[in-house]
C-alpha cells in the first residue's frame, strides 16, 4: 500500500525512489513485523484468555507438560498479522507471486483457526476432523498448482523445478505438477504443524527456514545474480524477499513471547499458515527439493510420526519412545530448552549448507 501510494512520487520527491528497491522495503517489512508484535502481543493474550483461548494439553505428551495447561493459544493469529500487514504496506500487491503466497496462509490460517476454535472455545476435544484438514489443505494445494499450470508467469518453467547440487537440471512434471505442488504445501505446512510441541522450537525453525527463503527469492527474481549463480531466473520472484523478511521478523516478534516457558502458543493457526506460506514459497521459486534440506528438522519430526505409526501398525513396535522427534529426546531425559536450541543450530547448519549448493551448481 505505501509502495502503491508513495513510490510514484518518486518523480517529483526523489527520497521516495528507495521504494524501488526490495531491500529497503524488506527491511523495513521485517522491522514493521516486529513492531507490530510487541504491540499487539500483550493486547492479544488478554482478548486470547478473555474467550478462554488456553491451550488444552494432549495426551501423546510427556508428563512434564501437564504445566502448560492454560497457557493462551490462538497466537497464530498474531503471526498472520505481523506478515500480512508488513506485506500489504511494503510489498507490491500488483504481483502475482506475493498474492498466491498471501492466498495460502490466510487460507491456511482459517483451516487452522477453525480447528483452534472448536478444541479450546467449544470444548471439541480433537477440533476438526483430521480429514477436513487435511481436504482443507490439499484444496488450497491443488488451487495453486492448477494456477501455475493454466496460468504461468513463465511458461517455459511452469511446470519445472530444480534439483540440489546438479547443474541445469530442472525436471519437467507436466500436469503432474499441480499435484506435486498440493504435495510440498500439504507437507510443508502438516510438517511445522508437528513441530510445535516444545517452546520456540517450530517459530526459531520457521524463522531460520523463511530467512534463507528471502536470500533464494532475491537472486532468482535478479538476472544478475541468477545468471551468476546459474539458477533458474523468475521475473517478478524477487518481490517475495518482502514477504520472507515479514515472516522472519513476525516469527522473531512472536519468539519474544512463545520462548521457554512460553507466555502464548501459536496453535494450528499459526503453524499451518506458516507451513503453507513455507512450501509456497517454495514452489513459486522452483527450490521445492532444496525445501527437504532447508527445513531438515521439520523433515525429520515428520518423518518421526510416519515411521512410527508404521512401525507399529505393522510390527507393534515402537521406533521412539514418542513421536514427533522432540518428544522422544524429553523422555531421553534432555532439558526442553537443550533440545530447542540444539535444533535450532541443526536447521542453521542446514540452511547454510542448503544456500551453498546454490554456488556448486
Amino acid at each position: 500500500m505505501l509502495y502503491w501510494l508513495l513510490y510514484p512520487l518518486h518523480e517529483h520527491f526523489i527520497v521516495f525512489n528507495v521504494l524501488r528497491y526490495i531491500t529497503f522495503r524488506s527491511a523495513y517489512a521485517m522491522v514493521t513485523a516486529l513492531v507490530i508484535s510487541f504491540l499487539l502481543g500483550p493486547w492479544f493474550m488478554r482478548k486470547l484468555r478473555a474467550l478462554q483461548g488456553r491451550a488444552a494439553v494432549r495426551e501423546d505428551t510427556p508428563i512434564s507438560h501437564q504445566m502448560k495447561v492454560g497457557t493462551p493459544s490462538m497466537g497464530g493469529l498474531l503471526i498472520v498479522a505481523s506478515i500480512v500487514i508488513p506485506v500489504l504496506l511494503w510489498g507490491d500487491l500488483s504481483n502475482h507471486y506475493v498474492r498466491i503466497v498471501l492466498l495460502a496462509t490466510l487460507w491456511m490460517a482459517a483451516i487452522g483457526f477453525l480447528d483452534d476454535y472448536m478444541k479450546i472455545v467449544r470444548r471439541a476435544p480433537k477440533g476438526l476432523v483430521g480429514r477436513y484438514k487435511l481436504i482443507g489443505q490439499v484444496v488450497v494445494g491443488l488451487a495453486i498448482g492448477s494456477m501455475l499450470y493454466f496460468l504461468p508467469q513463465e511458461p517455459e518453467l511452469a511446470t519445472r523445478t530444480s534439483v540440489p547440487f546438479l547443474k541445469n537440471v530442472n525436471p519437467d512434471f507436466g500436469f503432474l505438477y499441480i499435484f506435486f505442488v498440493a504435495l510440498v504445501i500439504t507437507g510443508s505446512s502438516n510438517a511445522v504443524n508437528l513441530a510445535d510441541g516444545l517452546d520456540g522450537l517450530a517459530i526459531g525453525l520457521c524463522a531460520l527456514a523463511f530467512l534463507a527463503f528471502a536470500g533464494l527469492a532475491y537472486v532468482t527474481g535478479n538476472r544478475i545474480f541468477s545468471d551468476y549463480l546459474n539458477i533458474l531466473y523468475l521475473r517478478g520472484s524477487g518481490e517475495l524477499t518482502v514477504l520472507c523478511m515479514a515472516a522472519v521478523g513476525a516469527a522473531l516478534g512472536f519468539l519474544w513471547y512463545n520462548t521457554h516457558p512460553a507466555e502464548m502458543f501459536m496453535g494450528d493457526t499459526g503453524s499451518l499458515a506458516l507451513g503453507g506460506a513455507l512450501g509456497t514459497v517454495a514452489v513459486l521459486v522452483k527450490k521445492e527439493f532444496l525445501l527437504v534440506l532447508i527445513g531438515g528438522v521439520l523433515v525429520l519430526e515428520a518423518l518421526s510420526v510416519m515411521i512410527q505409526v508404521f512401525a507399529y501398525r505393522w510390527r507393534r513396535k515402537r521406533v521412539f519412545r514418542m513421536a514427533p522427534l522432540h518428544h522422544h529426546f524429553e523422555l531421553l531425559g534432555w532439558p526442553e530448552t537443550k533440545i530447542v536450541v540444539r535444533f535450532w543450530i541443526i536447521a542453521a547448519l542446514l540452511v547454510m549448507l542448503s544456500l551453498s549448493t546454490i554456488k556448486l551448481q
